[in-house]
């Protein structure tokens, strides 16, 4: 795309360079109204899909290729997003998946999020019949949204209910809490005690409902996104009040959210022919709700926990019999939590795959003369420490190690020139890992010229190549430099990955490919520290 045809104040707003946003967060550094009103392209340079601007005011702009032409970004909530369904289309299955897969499996968890976030809903099953375990759940994707019913609500017959939901009645298809602002937009149902007749559970995907409206009765559907509705919630505790409408939209018309509760829908007082209009739209909509062939119908069995979009998705539930114990917990959450957590296990995927393909790209390629490559030196390292018995975070270092070899920079240490082959893959991976990941991949060149002065009979060990590169990188340290090293609080583990790097120089020894160690790198992603 020709920038020139573009808004300069959007170009310039959106430079991505470390003066107009801070590198680690990507937040603006400036102020909107900082940028000149007569702002403008005075010489631009460099390939149509990564130019570089010169501005008016000196600054200079560098853009990657591809970002202006990337297409606009949205946050997923919009109906564009979702796939709108009827029951029919779960005849063979519905979204689920086994807690323990969605707890230790990055893929799977991504999976289990996706399917909530598009189709608005997913099932886990085998969560422990515990009481507190929906809480777990919710937490393994964001945090608790606590209310009056405090963090968890337990749904089962009460004495002195304040809410039909505490009852055996059967409850319509609705949206929980519509009273409070924000909605939660999360709920989360994990069920431990399924023995009474009846209490099976429905769901009706409300976007779908109104875009049938839509459909069918635009007139209507218009009422229903511009009328704000009174929700109220009462009780000798509580008084919670929101105004919505019950169809959500956005700039441009799309669905975005259902606000439908018809036990908690208060007075609504406009002028008779407004009131009248209303009334025939809400009507129409709550029987477009109640069509069977929206609704989908599952039975709730002990430890499995439904997870579904409160903004989007009606939960219902057939009245049952008090001849055995029905007990569900319940927690909300929000959606921007999972979003999140879905963007980040994406952007994980997507660094494991980079790092797969440098693997068996140019990890393909000699390695520093040795009789090995690249790739199966580090692979061999990896899995010297892991059979070893080295804790996780060693294993990775010891996989990753020589990373700020790719691109090439090994042929400049061959040809005598420190690549500083450490401290460039340490960075590299600092997006990712933590100190106890990337503190021995940098340090591993030190721990090598660390062991030539302290032990005699290593250095001796060293193949030709490792030799002539210790010249390079500075040769053994003296007694000033050992000793310092030494108190670094990372040196041992640096000495350990050292000795595995020197071990992994073997052309008769396979290693496992990267894909192995896959989960092993995951796990440390999402634990390393923020």
């Amino acid at each position: 795309m020709d920038p020139t045809h573009l808004s300069p104040h959007w170009l310039r707003d959106n430079c991505p360079c470390t003066g107009c946003r801070d590198p680690r967060s990507g937040q603006k550094l400036f102020q909107i109204h900082e940028l000149p009103d007569d702002l403008a392209i005075t010489a631009r340079s460099g390939p149509a899909d990564a130019p570089e601007i010169r501005w008016s005011d000196g600054h200079l702009s560098r853009y990657p290729a591809g970002f202006l032409d990337a297409p606009a970004e949205t946050d997923g909530r919009g109906e564009d997003a979702k796939r709108l369904w009827q029951a029919a289309d779960f005849a063979r299955g519905i979204p689920e998946a086994a807690w323990a897969a969605h707890r230790d499996d990055p893929d799977e968890r991504a999976a289990v999020l996706t399917a909530v976030l598009r189709s608005g809903f997913a099932l886990l099953r085998g969560v422990p019949a515990e009481e507190g375990q929906v809480l777990a759940v919710a937490r393994s994707f964001g945090f608790v949204r606590e209310t009056n019913y405090g963090e968890l609500f337990d749904v089962r017959v009460e004495p002195d209910p304040n809410n039909l939901a505490f009852t055996t009645t059967a409850v319509a298809p609705h949206t929980d809490n519509p009273y409070r602002d924000p909605v939660p937009t999360l709920q989360l149902l994990h069920c431990l005690h399924d023995a009474a007749t009846g209490g099976d559970s429905g769901l009706v995907d409300g976007f779908a409902a109104a875009a049938a409206l839509r459909a069918e009765a635009p007139d209507d559907f218009a009422v229903l996104t511009r009328t704000p509705v009174p929700f109220v919630f009462r009780d000798r505790r509580t008084e919670l009040r929101a105004e919505r409408p019950l169809i959500e939209t956005d700039g441009s018309g799309r669905i975005r959210g259902v606000r439908f509760n018809n036990r908690s829908t208060g007075t609504l007082r406009l002028p008779a022919a407004e009131a009248d209009a209303f009334y025939a739209a809400y009507r129409r909509f709550a029987r477009v709700i109640l069509r069977p062939e929206l609704r989908l119908g599952l039975r709730l069995t002990a430890g499995d926990c439904l997870i579904f979009d409160n903004t989007r998705v009606l939960h219902a539930r057939t009245a049952f019999a008090q001849d055995g114990r029905r007990h569900l917990q319940g927690c909300y959450a929000d959606l921007d939590s999972l979003v999140s957590a879905l963007a980040v296990l994406r952007r994980r995927a997507a660094a494991l795959d980079e790092l797969e393909e440098a693997f068996e790209g140019e990890g393909a390629a000699e390695y520093l003369g040795e009789d090995v490559t690249l790739a199966q030196h580090m692979r061999q390292a990896g899995a010297l420490a892991e059979a070893a018995g080295a804790p996780d975070h060693l294993v990775a270092a010891a996989l990753l190690h020589d990373l700020g070899h790719f691109g090439g920079s090994g042929q400049e240490l061959m040809e005598g020139r420190d690549n500083r082959h450490g401290s460039a893959g340490a960075d590299r991976l600092a997006r990712w890992f933590g100190p106890d990941v990337t503190g021995p991949v940098r340090l591993h060149v030190a721990a090598k010229r660390y062991l030539c002065a302290v032990e005699p009979e290593y250095a001796a060990g060293l193949s030709p190549a490792s030799v002539y590169t210790l010249g390079v990188q500075g040769g053994p340290m003296d007694a000033v430099e050992a000793e310092a090293f030494a108190a670094l609080p990372g040196a041992a583990d640096a000495v350990a990955v050292r000795r595995w790097d020197d071990g992994a120089k073997d052309a008769a020894t396979e290693a496992p490919p990267f894909a192995h160690f896959r989960p092993l790198l995951a796990r440390l992603m999402a634990h390393a520290p923020a």
